[in-house]
């Protein structure tokens, strides 16, 4: 008896695990042409987050001028349709080891996916990291439903 109830008791967890975890699968298929299925009256866009983390790692920060210089002259211009930025307050662990704890910005651009954007938001991320001496611009990209 005390067999049945350990084997019913590693049934129950094991099937408790697979629906908890049952959430964190991957999404369902695309629709038709790669496009996730948007509901009536919504288009289907990419939003990319960009994560600009600006403390420099030879010392300092990049300003808020030197910021709004870099969001004027390079970012807008990629994507003038728009674009939304966010203040926050960072921490990652870079190659060195060290997790480095950093004033960031975040931009958010919606937009319809192409080469073109793609291309530019891989310069962007390119300049940035030049410009500021950075090891990295984290970009997070996610299929969303929009409307205006």
């Amino acid at each position: 008896m005390t067999t049945r109830r350990a084997t019913l008791s590693a049934v129950r967890v094991a099937l408790a695990a697979a629906l908890a975890l049952a959430g964190c699968g991957t999404l369902p298929p695309p629709g038709a042409g790669g496009a996730r299925a948007c509901g009536s009256g919504f288009e289907t866009f990419e939003r990319d987050t960009l994560f600009f983390g600006r403390a420099i790692p030879s010392g300092g920060q990049v300003s808020d001028a030197e910021w709004t210089a870099f969001l004027d002259g390079t970012v807008t211009p990629a994507f003038p349709q728009g674009l939304t930025v966010i203040d926050a307050a960072g921490q990652w662990r870079g190659v060195s080891g060290e997790v480095v704890r950093e004033r960031s910005k975040l931009v958010v651009l919606l937009h319809a996916r192409s080469e073109k954007d793609d291309a530019a938001i891989a310069a962007i991320i390119g300049a940035y990291r030049q410009r500021f001496a950075q090891e990295a611009v984290l970009q997070e990209r996610q299929a969303v439903c929009v409307r205006f």
